[in-house]
C-alpha cells in the first residue's frame, strides 16, 4: 500500500499543476536573501508552463511592492501576480463592515493601501470611534500603534488580523510575526480577532480566481499555514523545507497540516514524487527506507548530503511517522536523525 497523505507522481511534479499558489518568505526568499535554487526552479516551470501566484502574509507590503522584491531575486512577478493577506482581511471585513465605515489601520502601508482602495475611511486614532480594527504586521509597528488598537477595541471595535503567524524567517533567524504582536492586544483585550490569511481558506481562492487554476499547487515553507491552508482550502500542498517547518517538524505533523508532497527545495518542481510504499513493515522510498520500532523511528538514507536527508528519506520518515501516529504511537524525538531538525 502506499502512504496515506503523500501522492505519488510520476514525471516532474510542475507538469500536473497549471497554477502554482506560491508563499514567499521561506520559499522564496529569507529577508533579503534569495533562497537556494529558488529562481531558477521557478524559470524552468514556467518555461513547462506551471503559472505562479504568490501569496503571502505579510501584509506590510503592497502587491507592487512584494512584485519588486520578487524581481530582486530574479523572479519577474506583475503586481497581479501578488495575491496578500491585506487583500484577504479587507475582503473578510467587509463582509461584515459596510463600505464608507471607518477603520483604524495598525500596520504597514500594503494594509493602509488595501484598506483604503476597498472605500473604507482612514481612522488614526480610537477616540474617532472606528467601527472596525485591523491589524497586520510591519516593521516599524510601535508600543502607540497597540495601544490606539486597545483603546479601540475596548470601545466596541470589531477586532480583524491579516494573518495570526507567531514568527517570520529572515537572513538572520526568526523574527515576531504578526501574530506574536497580535497577542500583546488579546491579552491586554481580552478580543480575539477574526483573520483571514492562512491557512484561512480565503486567501488561497482568492489566488486561484486569480491564476483561473483547474489544479492548484500550493508551495510553502510551514505546515501550520501553508499546509494547513491547502488542506482547508482542497487543494494540494507541497512543503519545502527552505524555511520556517524542518523535516523534523514534518514526521510530527497533525493530520490536518500534512502535506502531500514533500521537497527540500523547489527542485522538487522538477522532479517526480515517489510516494513511499509499505513492504513487509519497513515504508520504502527509492534507495531509502524507514520504520518504527517499538516508539523509536529508524532511518536508512544511502543517499543524504551535507545539507540533510534525501528527499526520498524524508517520505519514507513521513510515512512511518504517520502511520505510527494515527495507530497511537508517539515516537521519541530523541530516536529522530538529527539531520532532520
Amino acid at each position: 500500500m502506499t502512504a496515506a497523505g503523500l501522492i505519488d507522481l510520476t514525471g516532474p511534479v510542475r507538469r500536473h499543476f497549471d497554477v502554482a499558489l506560491t508563499d514567499l518568505d521561506g520559499v522564496l526568499f529569507r529577508g533579503s536573501a534569495p533562497v537556494a535554487h529558488a529562481a531558477d526552479a521557478v524559470a524552468e516551470a514556467r518555461k513547462d508552463g506551471l503559472q505562479f501566484i504568490f501569496i503571502t502574509n505579510n501584509a506590510s507590503r503592497p502587491p507592487k511592492v512584494a512584485a519588486a522584491k520578487l524581481g530582486s531575486v530574479r523572479i519577474p512577478a506583475e503586481r497581479e501576480d501578488v495575491v496578500t493577506a491585506a487583500e484577504a482581511g479587507v475582503q473578510l471585513m467587509a463582509q461584515d463592515i459596510g463600505a464608507g465605515a471607518r477603520v483604524l489601520v495598525v500596520g504597514g502601508n500594503g494594509l493602509t493601501e488595501a484598506v483604503a482602495k476597498a472605500g473604507f475611511k482612514l481612522a488614526t486614532a480610537a477616540v474617532e470611534r472606528p467601527a472596525a480594527v485591523i491589524q497586520g504586521w510591519s516593521p516599524t509597528l510601535a508600543w502607540r500603534d497597540l495601544e490606539e488598537a486597545c483603546y479601540a477595541i475596548e470601545a466596541g471595535s470589531a477586532y480583524y488580523a491579516t494573518n495570526l503567524d507567531k514568527n517570520i524567517p529572515t537572513e538572520f533567524g526568526f523574527a515576531p510575526g504578526n501574530g506574536a504582536m497580535v497577542q500583546a492586544v488579546v491579552a491586554t483585550t481580552g478580543v480575539r480577532p477574526k483573520a483571514s490569511g492562512k491557512p484561512d481558506p480565503l486567501i488561497f481562492r482568492l489566488a486561484a480566481d486569480r491564476g483561473q487554476a483547474v489544479h492548484p499547487l500550493v508551495i510553502g515553507d510551514r505546515l501550520d499555514t501553508d499546509m494547513a491552508g491547502a488542506n482547508n482550502a482542497g487543494y494540494t500542498g507541497l512543503l519545502v523545507l527552505t524555511g520556517v517547518s524542518t523535516a523534523a517538524d514534518a514526521l510530527a505533523a497533525r493530520p490536518a497540516e500534512r502535506p502531500h508532497l514533500i521537497a527540500r527545495d523547489l527542485r522538487g518542481l522538477g522532479q517526480a514524487h515517489r510516494a513511499p510504499v509499505e513492504d513487509g513493515g519497513y515504508w520504502v522510498c527509492g534507495p531509502a527506507r524507514a520504520w518504527v520500532d517499538g516508539n523509536r523511528l529508524m532511518v536508512e538514507d544511502p543517499d543524504p548530503d551535507e545539507r540533510g536527508p534525501s528527499n526520498q528519506a524524508v517520505r519514507a520518515a513521513a510515512a512511518a511517522a504517520w502511520t505510527a501516529a494515527d495507530h497511537g504511537v508517539i515516537l521519541e524525538r530523541e530516536s529522530i536523525p538529527p539531520e532532520f531538525f
